[in-house]
């Protein structure tokens, strides 16, 4: 522990166990998951996706390094899609 301003004390933080890079690649392409999105959120992160639904949340699946994969207006629909590309859903919070 080293003592910090006003004479507290702070714990050293460990150095990480992987680079960002190793962990962008985490799951070997077999690891998604999903994130409820806004329309502006999505229209920014789809932009080439025409008359997007307003007022309603939207589904992205994403890889595990962040590369979106589908946009939909159902969480079952991202669901199925992963199954269906036999990915693995992680719960991210």
């Amino acid at each position: 522990m080293e003592k910090g301003s006003k004479g507290t004390l702070r714990t050293a933080l460990p150095a990480p166990l992987m680079s960002m890079s190793e962990l962008a690649q985490l799951g070997g392409g077999k690891v998604a998951y999903i994130k409820v999105m806004t329309h502006d959120e999505a229209k920014e992160l789809f932009p080439a996706v025409e008359n997007l639904p307003e007022g309603i949340d939207l589904y992205a699946l994403h890889a595990a390094d962040g590369t979106p994969l589908i946009l939909t207006d159902s969480r079952q629909a991202a669901i199925g899609h992963a199954l269906g590309d036999e990915l693995e859903i992680a719960s991210v919070h």
